[in-house]
């Protein structure tokens, strides 16, 4: 059983039995690195005399930047806070929920009795797969998150915390978000026991 200390916090959800996989990040790793990179065709182009008839934009499309831009958000404040083994002086609440934010804390509360803070960032390169118009809507994000550069560290020491040698470095992680009034807030951030 692994001692939750000694493993990276993720965001909002990592899945606890994962401990590993973590050390997240509020900069951006291209998704394309946790896609196939099938058969090698390249995509066929519209040639110069075809005309595509115009189409409205989705839903998905109208809202992704604001997605986007929320979620890149959260791991941004997620990062700082684990930086320092608090979420105080962060921006965590702006986009992300309570129920969020309680598993963060309990990572972030698990660190400072183990004396530990991370340093680094992980990379992210978050896609919006899924826009749900409804009540409260929802967006689906779908992510590989690159903890390479994002290390947990001892805080008095500086030193390295050993990790599994088989945790995951590059994990598939998803988002659930919801829109409150104008702003999109993350609700649940789960990294999935699959590399990418």
């Amino acid at each position: 059983m692994k001692h939750r200390a000694h493993r990276i916090p993720h965001s909002p959800v990592l899945t606890r039995e994962h401990t590993t996989a973590l050390l997240l990040a509020s900069s951006l790793l291209a998704l394309a690195g946790c896609s196939d990179t099938g058969t090698g065709a390249a995509p066929s182009t519209p040639s110069p005399t075809q005309t595509a008839a115009p189409s409205s934009p989705s839903s998905t499309d109208i809202e992704n930047p604001a997605v986007i831009a929320a979620y890149t958000s959260s791991w941004a404040a997620q990062t700082e806070a684990y930086s320092k083994a608090s979420s105080a002086g962060t921006d965590l609440k702006k986009n992300t929920t309570f129920e969020a934010l309680a598993d963060i804390e309990r990572d972030l509360l698990a660190m400072r009795r183990a004396g530990q803070v991370t340093t680094g960032k992980p990379v992210i390169h978050p896609k919006v797969v899924k826009v749900t118009a409804a009540k409260i809507p929802t967006a689906t994000v779908a992510d590989c998150v690159d903890t390479t550069n994002w290390t947990l560290i001892d805080k008095t020491s500086q030193k390295k915390v050993p990790l599994p040698t088989e945790r995951l470095t590059k994990y598939v992680s998803t988002a659930t978000l919801e829109k409150w009034g104008t702003k999109w807030m993350v609700t649940k951030l789960t990294a999935q026991d699959q590399s990418c």
